[in-house]
């Protein structure tokens, strides 16, 4: 018998620590979410942000429950309809990277050219690829590998959601601890289209998937 103190995971240890990998990974490294959170807070400021940095998170939950309820399954075997999130989602992103590019000074900037909410946030990570590979990724490995699901879903679901509020609120830090270098000349401009090409690049390399 386990010590009243034990700590009872509905998963092994090595399971866990592969998922915290797995997480770390997908969370840190740069992609529409984290970019555009970057762009946001740099712009706006990051109490501005922090509407987006935290849909982020919310939507990719929502996106993470209806995989386990079976919804990546329906996605998969339905080519059309993963058809028009893909190119729906790049088509998307490809205008907000046009916003973003556009937006050439604080002053524009200040008048909200460039700008995503909270709605738009959650909206966003079911058009976002890279959203979906991670949710039925985590969805196939770590959740719906048990019956009953939910026990995994509990610890599995807060988990991967903080992960994705430290990722995207770093991120913002970035952009925020910038902001004030960058409202010298044209430096927000061209901080804007770095980052815009970064989108573009990024959908093209989900086009390619």
């Amino acid at each position: 018998m386990s010590p009243p103190w034990t700590l009872q995971l509905p998963m092994t240890w090595p399971e866990l620590t592969a998922l915290l990998v797995f997480a770390t990974a997908m969370a840190f490294t740069p992609g529409p979410n984290t970019t555009l959170s970057a762009a946001l807070a740099a712009n706006h400021g990051l109490r501005h942000a922090m509407r987006f940095v935290v849909a982020v998170p919310f939507g990719w939950g929502l996106l993470l429950l209806g995989c386990t309820l079976g919804l990546g399954a329906v996605i998969q075997a339905e080519p059309a309809l993963r058809g028009t999130l893909k190119w729906g989602g790049l088509a998307y992103m490809l205008w907000l990277a046009w916003k973003l590019g556009t937006s050439r000074g604080v002053a524009q900037a200040d008048e909200r050219r460039f700008d995503v909410g909270f709605g738009k946030g959650v909206l966003l990570q079911f058009v976002n690829i890279k959203a979906w590979m991670n949710a039925l990724l985590i969805s196939a490995g770590w959740v719906t590998v048990a019956d009953p699901v939910w026990p995994r879903l509990a610890l599995v679901l807060p988990l991967m959601m903080a992960y994705g509020l430290a990722s995207n609120f770093t991120y913002a830090l970035v952009g925020s601890s910038l902001r004030g270098w960058l409202s010298t000349g044209n430096r927000l401009a061209w901080f804007n289209r770095v980052l815009a090409a970064v989108l573009v690049a990024t959908a093209a390399w989900m086009a390619a998937l």
